[in-house]
């Protein structure tokens, strides 16, 4: 009964155009009343404008008032009414609401495209039952239906334009885009669909490629981990080795010169004993000599006593233990030096198997320099040569480029320096300016050290970093790890690391970089000379 009370008064309540219950009910001028989203849709489609109840005509397009009265009513009736349709379920976050419901918005179960609203079960019954509205188009629950609609014709965007790519309706493929490409939105869905899915598919692959790769370099890490901590393990296992066996030899060595002054000690007690002996005898023999006896003989026997074998000085004898002043601090320095020694000579072996056979590039080279015919040698010289300024070529400094450039992976070459009292070596990036005066630096692509008036030696960091050498290098190495970041020079004859670049970001391909200096009036004359890489044998200079 309640339910049936509940249709009568929804009944009183219904507007004649959607049918359904008021939704901002308003009153025209001849006092019908309409839902403000009905009557301004069909005045908007109809012209002149009439009342669709009266069918009443007016000249200009009537005002609209609000009707507080029925707006109340109604507000009312759905009071009422939200009881009959608790078990409809309650619009939730990211689902279409009714836009016919007031306070709880209940969730839509269809959108219609005539009237641009979305009804819950309850508000969708007059489409279903009303003849007038059974006609209107229903589809799933959508929001944004104004978007879904030409804003020119008031018609559903249900073609799209390829030529325009653009959403148009059915009167505008007659109207302004009647030559254009139209095909139907689910076509045009369709192919979206196809084209997002294999671009989908697209960066899924990608993504896959690059956990392979992060798999593979993670691989890599892993190997070199492991093989590095193998290293160390028996580097140190060596070293404690080689320690262990210097402290033997140290203990075996302080024991020695023990042993031997206290053999020393040993043998002189004895000897002093045994004169003690002596000499108690002699002073009995003394004491039993008679005073009356002939004053000759006493004096015989006295000289007699002090005759060998009591001729040693023993006030000037002594025990000079040996000094261990130092002999640990010798006997660590000696096992450590020699240790560093193996490592730095196994390091400097594994750097040259990264060997390659560099030439310089005459395209690069500076007018003044002089390059030999087979691209191993370059001279500082003191006159420029007419050569074409070609965009490669250095034009202010007296360097040159290898020809040889590398973007991945390991690589070692060596430089005889021999003879020179300044020189420039390292590696450059591609990009570096050429024409212009530019500091040699990382930050302007430069990882290089030098050497100026004979002894001061340089790398060239930001800040630069003074190099002090035990010796001069006769024989430089030059090592680049490009993917580790590593720029390292060594003295090849040596065996010893100078200086290292490090944590370097290469973007670009680097290049062999020389700067030979200049002549300086024929006291740098000696040529950089790239030299073959051959294992080194060392001799022991150490």
């Amino acid at each position: 009964m309640a339910a049936a009370n509940c249709r009568l008064f929804e009944d009183q309540f219904l507007c004649s155009i959607c049918l359904d219950v008021f939704t901002n009910p308003v009153t025209t001028s001849c006092g019908h009343n309409f839902c403000k989203r009905c009557i301004t849709i069909h005045w908007n489609l109809n012209v002149p404008w009439k009342c669709p109840m009266c069918k009443k005509l007016f000249n200009t397009r009537p005002e609209l008032h609000i009707n507080t009265f029925i707006s109340e009513m109604v507000a009312q009736f759905r009071e009422e009414a939200s009881s009959s349709s608790s078990e409809q379920q309650v619009s939730k976050p990211g689902e279409v609401p009714c836009d016919v419901c007031t306070g709880t918005k209940l969730k839509a179960l269809k959108s219609c495209l005539d009237c641009l609203t979305s009804y819950c079960e309850t508000h969708l019954e007059p489409h279903l039952k009303a003849s007038s509205l059974k006609r209107h188009r229903l589809t799933d629950p959508v929001e944004n239906l104004e978007g879904r609609m030409c804003m020119k014709h008031n018609k559903p965007l249900e073609l799209f334009c390829k030529s325009d790519q653009t959403y148009v309706c059915v009167l505008c493929t007659v109207l302004d885009h009647k030559t254009h490409d139209v095909v139907p939105l689910t076509e045009e869905c369709e192919e979206k669909k196809a084209e997002l899915e294999a671009e989908i598919q697209q960066m899924i692959q990608e993504r896959r490629l690059t956990i392979q790769q992060i798999k593979q370099s993670f691989s890599v890490s892993t190997e070199n981990a492991d093989r590095e901590k193998a290293k160390g393990v028996q580097v140190f296992t060596t070293l404690m080795q080689s320690v262990e066996g210097g402290l033997n030899e140290l203990i075996e060595t302080i024991e020695k010169n023990q042993r031997t002054t206290q053999e020393q000690t040993e043998d002189l007690i004895k000897e002093l004993e045994e004169e003690i002996s002596e000499l108690q005898k002699t002073s009995t023999d003394v004491e039993q000599v008679s005073l009356y006896e002939d004053h000759l003989n006493i004096l015989q026997s006295f000289s007699s006593v002090k005759a060998a074998p009591f001729t040693k000085d023993w006030t000037t004898v002594n025990i000079h233990p040996p000094s261990y002043e130092g002999t640990v601090v010798r006997a660590v320095e000696e096992t450590l030096c020699a240790e560093m020694r193996k490592l730095l000579e196994a390091e400097l072996k594994r750097v040259q198997q990264y060997a390659v056979d560099v030439t310089l590039d005459p395209d690069t080279a500076h007018p003044c320099l002089i390059l030999s015919a087979d691209g191993k040698q370059v001279n500082p010289g003191d006159v420029k040569i007419n050569l074409p300024d070609n965009p490669k070529r250095f034009s202010i400094n007296p360097c040159v480029l290898g020809q040889q450039s590398f973007s991945s992976g390991r690589f070692y070459y060596e430089v005889e320096v021999k003879g020179k009292t300044e020189w420039d070596l390292g590696v450059a990036r591609e990009s570096v300016n050429r024409k212009d005066n530019i500091p040699l630096s990382p930050e302007d692509g430069y990882w290089t050290i030098w050497l100026r008036k004979r002894i001061k030696y340089k790398a060239l960091n930001d800040p630069p970093v003074c190099l002090f050498l035990t010796s001069k290098p006769k024989k430089m190495g030059v090592f680049v790890d490009y993917e580790e970041g590593l720029v390292s020079f060594y003295d090849v004859d040596d065996a010893a690391l100078i200086y290292s670049f490090t944590g370097c970001s290469f973007t670009e391909k680097l290049y062999p970089y020389f700067n030979p200096g200049l002549i300086n009036g024929g006291k740098n004359s000696a040529p950089l000379v790239l030299s073959s890489v051959n294992a080194t044998e060392w001799t022991d200079r150490f």
